[in-house]
């Protein structure tokens, strides 16, 4: 997060209620159940950081700039946590004359869903979810999204949500087995998301 940005956890009160899901801020008690389904190789294979031991990713997991950034996403049928998503406001680029202007406007968005929970829309219902903190909460401008071009899913699900395909960089992504490969970048503007 940008530096004096506030973290998730100040910047509304939780928990965010949607009509199947509890989005709330993560913390080191969330460590083991996210570790669940962030272990699986059907998830390793797209994510941006993934552990070998659960001692590394709890590690990892506990930073602080970390925990500031994550929520968890639990269905409130059973109180299980099935997955997690990233805001982190980030600085929008701008020339220096008026760079202080783009401090922290933007929020890149991320998520992980625990594949057994995939195919029944959570991901949609948490995703949106977090466009609204995004944009209502943390005042975003901008929310970017990025993934490799080969998630079809991913990039599905962004598409879903609203956002527009802003560009398809070739071979712009190092996958950790596969090279070199495509990469999609995504966006939605706070107007656009007003009138969705």
């Amino acid at each position: 997060m940008t530096a004096g940005a506030p973290g998730l956890g100040t910047c509304r009160s939780w928990p965010l209620l949607t009509d199947r899901l509890l989005l709330r801020p993560a913390t080191t008690a969330d460590t083991a159940a996210t570790w669940a389904f962030r272990r699986l190789p059907e998830v390793t294979e797209w994510i941006g950081w993934a552990a070998d031991e659960a001692s590394d990713y709890a590690e990892r997991f506990a930073r602080p700039e970390r925990l500031a950034q994550v929520l968890v996403v639990v269905r409130r049928a059973d109180e299980r946590v099935v997955g997690d998503l990233m805001l982190a406001v980030r600085d929008g680029w701008g020339q220096a004359e008026v760079r202080q202007q783009a401090r922290g406007c933007e929020v890149e968005l991320g998520w992980v869903l625990d594949p057994a929970a995939q195919g029944q829309g959570l991901a949609t219902e948490a995703v949106q979810a977090a466009l609204g903190v995004a944009f209502a909460d943390l005042g975003a401008r901008r929310v970017t999204a990025s993934c490799f071009a080969d998630n079809t899913a991913s990039w599905r699900l962004m598409e879903r949500v609203g956002m527009r395909r802003e560009g398809v960089g070739r071979a712009d992504s190092l996958h950790r087995t596969r090279g070199w490969v495509d990469g999609c970048a995504y966006a939605l503007l706070a107007e656009e998301w007003a009138v969705s």
